[in-house]
């Protein structure tokens, strides 16, 4: 829905809304009392920009409002605060599929037409008045399930001062209050009172539900940081606070509105009878105060407010680099609402029958008087990703990360920083969910966190630090534990003058090997120990004896084999020749060992339909051969010499064969397929090189051809939100897991390139690749004119990357813990060895430990990851990562330790796997019950007492319930109407083997205001939050979450940006079709590119290019990944789920 559109109302609140699946819901609570008068207030009309917000003082972090890290964060209501807006890598829920867009571009993990507004949006606030009536914020959370609060239940509260004569006299209330830390530990000062709102029916009840306040345009500016006398819990160490039950501290002189404990928008029905439309929550633009329209504003709520009362109102200012939303000449639009109030809806008087509340005010059961200021939500106040990231990146982005110590916790993965080993393995390589684990099993469960580690052995690392060194024993191999096997490491003991050492592992003394003894210095230490790779750092090599090779033999070096679709669809659309084109140069770029003058690598080519055609490239040749196996049921290779070549030999028989292969197919009217009998023919011909090796295979439809694996089309949407869901997600056949198999034990590792018109069962055809540990790529409704590059970059990409094969990796562990369980792109034939036929440098494997013995302080915990796998020279090599953890027996140390991006990562890849086996309604439930646990036992163990209204969040994951969110609403778990059963599938098996990096911006996307960046710097321009709100019309905005790129453009946007950008001169000339920026020669058009390049280089894989002018068809998609606002398939904004949360955590606490 455009900005400029009107805003639709949503339905009556005493109907469940559409959304919010995963919750029951009976009503919203908009009930009338018995006996209640209706209310009348008029409608709330977006934000007026009036007042720059102070500069926060010295030595606070704004996002916070105290004076250190340190402390704990509450979020009153009404303090709002001021959080910059700064770039990171954010993450975003998978896309999602929508129909093709005209010019065919695709996207691959859908297409999405959503509407941001589908729930009904409202004008949320109240008009501002010349008299100050008084009522206390609301405790009134937007959120299913509970009942609207008995009447009888009004709160008592203190008195107040006198009401300031005028707005002058407010403003100098306000600046009388304290600013800062002080405040909130001191005793409210005189005057100002306090109520507390008992909790109802198990709703939360908030402060003005929740947490934050704006001001009126007659309030002056919100101050930033200032205490309101709130309150705070103060938890032992960093907590992040939300204060949610206690009401606000009024100005002196503000009496408090009664609170209305109903849950929802309002608990009175408005007075016109017209149905009140669901509130749209929304932080307001830094920068700008919110203003309530005149209090000659009639009293209608669902209708907008009439313009008139927004002439002449312009823009603020912008702060943080944002532009205020440009005044509405038309009713104010939903995604530029402010959200009143947090829970969401106005607030109502008391009863009648009952007398104000506190002497000297105004009786509500008298007729309403002028309202007072809006109260709501604040967005700003809740915890911010973009904060958190940018806090780090200034804190621990300057410094080296240096890894001698035990157990540290290292940076963000949002921050740049360069890794100094010093016996830990670099974070690059593994990290975990917590550097500090429970002593004893009971407190992990207790606690609930999970212990994991997300390990990714061939990490790429940047050019500033060393890759492993590789250390030769010689024929002796490396040394080892005589008992557990362990490898040699910096944690080994070594006793008796050096003559034996003790494991680490499991303690068993082993003798030191004649050739290895060295004396040990004065501290114990070897004299050695810098010398040695494997005593001195956390990461190295050994290279391996042939003891570790199959059948006590060294390996022969790989091969590559490109089996390419040559069906009706392949070829009409340009694929096939685009294919053979880029294979002539590319096959020069065969990824080789160090300093290698060619790559080891053979290679070979099969082309197919419904047989298959294989060509002999021998470089005595002088033109290629084919031969056609027809007989697909029994596959056999007809040729052994000649079909794996080496490049630089057949070079001029290869090219010929790549030039006639297009000529060849071009009248092909084959439209069937085969798949699975590809795959046993490059099995079968790796298997007669004795050696191991990967097959790309390029492919278009669903392979229905009479052949073993043949498939039938089984997509059924009606499928969805019933028991039988999970069935989409499994392989129609075992057949493809019997052949994984098979490939896995003879190193033959499958990369998939899909090009899909329609349905083609990616849940079946990726088990090949998933289980041989190989990627999946896929480009629905595949254009050449749109597509091609990001293809060319993606094979090209996959073709020269570093890649292991033939790989095992065991993880082994200090007594205590084990290893229990394992997610990725892998084959398991027993309980402790992951098998891969490949392993990249993109793909992690993710495990998670058990206690089964008790662990202790002082000795920590160790996990050794060794991999053994064959090198693209053929060299049989074994990497080893090492890292220590610390161990506690108080639960504050857990929490204080723990890693909220690896704990997502964790939580995402065990959600997407019990979609194999259990309803997504379940594994929704799981999700969220097990992190509402994690924070409630904070809550109970570790943060001071406190009023249960608070919502208190240890520092470290404060951002837990934003990124959860985040995961609920991904389209694996909430598939919204245009997504696909493919690119569910496909989405799946994708975050299943993502590192820590991909999953962060994939779930929360990195939103950059393109129009903000300085063109004369290198720096990014600085990220803002992932809601529409946060937009302007006036500029253009870049969203990436690794797999697209977005680059919306606003209505309003100067002509000048346009053309230096576009190379158009208007709006309405920019094409949707670009897939690539013009290169133009201008400072902005530089520096854009410069932008999308840089982030192009950050992620795996080659991110579509999608361009989106607002109020365009495209919008919808581009709004999916606005993760902070509500979905269209229903999943709740993150102010509602905060709630939500919140409500679990107190549930569980009682």
């Amino acid at each position: 829905m455009s900005v400029n559109q009107q805003a639709h109302t949503g339905p009556p609140y005493g109907q469940p809304q559409p959304g919010y699946q995963g919750y029951q819901q009976p009503a919203y609570g908009g009930q009338s009392l018995p006996g209640v008068p209706q209310a009348q207030y008029g409608a709330y009309n977006g934000p007026v920009p009036g007042y720059q917000q102070p500069v926060p003082p010295q030595g606070y972090f704004p996002s916070l409002g105290f004076p250190s890290k340190g402390s704990p964060v509450s979020l009153n209501s009404d303090t709002s605060s001021l959080a910059p807006n700064f770039i990171g890598s954010l993450r975003a829920p998978p896309t999602s599929g929508a129909p093709p867009p005209a010019s065919g571009a695709s996207h691959p993990s859908g297409h999405l037409a959503y509407s941001q507004f589908e729930h009904g949006d409202v004008q949320n606030g109240i008009p501002a008045s010349a008299a100050p009536m008084q009522r206390p914020p609301a405790s009134q959370p937007f959120l299913p399930g509970s009942a609207p609060t008995p009447v009888s239940q009004i709160p008592t509260f203190q008195q107040y001062g006198a009401p300031p004569a005028s707005v002058q006299q407010l403003r100098n209330h306000m600046a009388g209050m304290t600013i800062g830390g002080t405040a909130a530990s001191a005793p409210p000062p005189a005057g100002l009172g306090y109520a507390s709102v008992p909790p109802v029916s198990g709703s939360f009840s908030a402060t003005g539900s929740g947490l934050y306040t704006p001001y009126s345009a007659s309030q002056g500016p919100p101050l930033t940081s200032v205490s309101q006398g709130l309150p705070l819990a103060q938890p032992p160490f960093p907590g992040q606070t939300i204060s949610t039950q206690h009401l606000p501290t009024q100005v002196p002189g503000f009496t408090p509105p009664p609170p209305s404990t109903g849950v929802g928008p309002s608990s009175y029905p408005p007075t016109t009878g017209a149905p009140r439309p669901p509130a749209m929550p929304g932080p307001p633009l830094p920068g700008q105060t919110v203003a309530g329209p005149p209090s000659s504003q009639p009293n209608h709520v669902s209708s907008p407010p009439p313009p008139s009362t927004m002439a002449g109102l312009h823009p603020g200012p912008p702060m943080s680099g944002l532009h205020g939303p440009p005044p509405p000449t038309h009713p104010p639009q939903p995604g530029y609402q402010m959200q009143q109030n947090g829970s969401f809806g106005q607030m109502r008087g008391p009863p009648p029958n009952y007398g104000g509340a506190y002497p000297g005010a105004p009786n509500y059961g008298s007729p309403p008087g002028p309202p007072p200021p809006p109260k709501r939500l604040d967005p700003d106040s809740i915890p911010s990703p973009i904060q958190v990231i940018e806090d780090d990146r200034n804190n621990r982005g300057s410094e080296p990360f240096v890894t001698g110590v035990r157990g540290q916790v290292p940076p963000l993965v949002t921050t740049n920083f360069l890794v100094k080993d010093q016996g830990n393995a670099s974070p690059r390589y593994i990290r975990c969910t917590s550097y500090n684990i429970p002593c004893t099993s009971d407190m992990a469960k207790q606690s609930q966190v999970p212990l994991a580690a997300v390990i990714k052995p061939l990490a790429a690392l940047p050019p500033e630090e060393t890759v492993p060194y590789l250390v030769d024993h010689g024929e002796s191999g490396p040394v080892r534990c005589n008992r557990c096997k362990a490898y040699m490491c910096p944690f080994m003991q070594f006793i008796e003058g050096g003559r034996r050492f003790q494991c680490c592992f499991c303690s068993c003394v082993t003798e030191v090997p004649p050739h290895y003894f060295q004396h040990l210095d004065h501290t114990g230490k070897r004299v050695d120990f810098y010398d040695r790779p494997e005593l001195s750092l956390g990461s190295y090599e050994f290279l391996a004896t042939v003891d570790y090779c199959k059948n006590n033999k060294f390996p022969s070096p790989p091969a590559f084999i490109f089996m390419i679709d040559v069906s009706y669809n392949a070829v009409k659309s340009g694929l096939v020749r685009l294919i053979c084109e880029e294979l002539k140069s590319l096959l020069d770029y065969l990824p080789r060992e160090g300093n290698m003058e060619e790559s080891a690598i053979r290679v070979g080519f099969v082309t197919y339909n419904k047989v298959l055609h294989f060509y002999n490239v021998k470089s005595s040749l002088a033109q290629p051969q084919m031969m056609v196996v027809s007989d697909v049921a029994d596959m056999f290779v007809p040729l052994l010499d000649g079909f794996l070549v080496n490049v630089n030999e057949s070079r001029t028989v290869i090219a010929s064969l790549l030039d006639q292969i297009p000529e060849m197919f071009a009248d092909t009217r084959e439209t069937e397929t085969v798949f699975a009998p590809v795959i046993q023919a490059g099995l079968e011909a790796l298997k007669a090189a004795e050696c191991a090796g990967k097959l790309f295979i390029f492919h278009t439809s669903l392979p229905i051809a009479e052949a073993p694996g043949k498939l039938k089309n089984r997509d059924d949407r009606k499928l969805i939100n019933t028991d039988k869901e999970k069935t989409l997600f499994q392989p129609q056949t075992s057949f493809y897991n019997n052949l994984a198999k098979d490939c896995v034990a003879q190193g033959c590792c499958v990369d998939l390139f899909l090009f899909p018109n329609q349905y083609l069962d990616v849940a079946t055809l990726g088990v090949v690749p998933y289980q041989t540990g190989g990627s999946i790529f896929k480009y629905a409704y595949f254009q050449l004119e749109t597509d091609q590059y990001r293809f060319l970059n993606d094979l090209r990409r996959d073709v020269q990357k570093e890649v292991g094969f033939d790989a095992v990796m065991r993880v082994r562990t200090s007594t205590g813990i084990r290893a229990t369980d394992f997610f990725g792109a892998f084959y398991m034939s027993n309980t402790t060895d992951v098998e891969m036929a490949g392993l990249d440098c993109d793909k992690t494997i993710t495990v998670e430990f058990k206690h089964d013995d008790k662990l202790s302080e002082d000795s920590g915990a160790l996990l050794q990851c060794a991999l053994l796998y064959t090198s693209c020279a053929g060299q049989r090599r074994l990497r080893i990562h090492n890292l220590s953890l610390n161990c506690c027996t108080q639960l504050a140390d857990l929490y204080r330790n723990c890693e909220t991006d690896t704990l997502i990562n964790y939580l995402a890849k065990y959600a997407y796997r019990g979609v194999l086996s259990s309803p997504v309604k379940t594994v929704r439930d799981a999700l969220i019950n097990q992190c509402a646990q994690i924070l409630a036992c904070y809550r109970k163990n570790c943060a001071s007492p406190s009023s249960a209204g608070q919502l208190i969040l240890p520092e470290c994951m404060k951002l837990l319930p934003v990124y959860l969110n985040c995961v609920l609403k991904s389209d694996v778990l909430q598939p919204g109407p245009e997504v696909t059963t493919d690119d569910r599938a496909y989405v799946r098996q994708l975050v299943t083997s993502m590192d820590v990096a991909e999953t962060n911006v994939f779930f929360y996307p990195r939103l950059l205001p393109l129009t903000k960046a300085d063109v004369d710097s290198d720096s990014l321009p600085a990220a803002i939050r992932n809601s529409e709100e946060r937009l302007s019309k006036g500029d253009i905005y870049l969203l990436e979450n690794g797999l697209n790129i977005f680059v919306w453009v606003g209505v309003n946007v100067q002509q000048g940006l346009i053309q230096n950008l576009f190379g158009v001169s208007s709006f309405s000339q920019i094409s949707n079709a670009l897939s690539t920026l013009p290169v133009l020669e201008n400072p902005f058009s530089k520096k854009v590119r410069s932008i999308v390049d840089m982030l192009q280089g950050q992620r795996s894989r080659y991110m579509k290019l999608i361009i989106v002018k607002q109020e365009d068809k495209l919008e919808m998609l581009f709004k999916h990944f606005l993760v902070e606002d509500k979905s269209l398939s229903g999943g709740a904004s993150y102010v509602d789920f905060l709630c939500h949360m919140h409500k679990e955590i107190r549930q569980l606490l009682s």
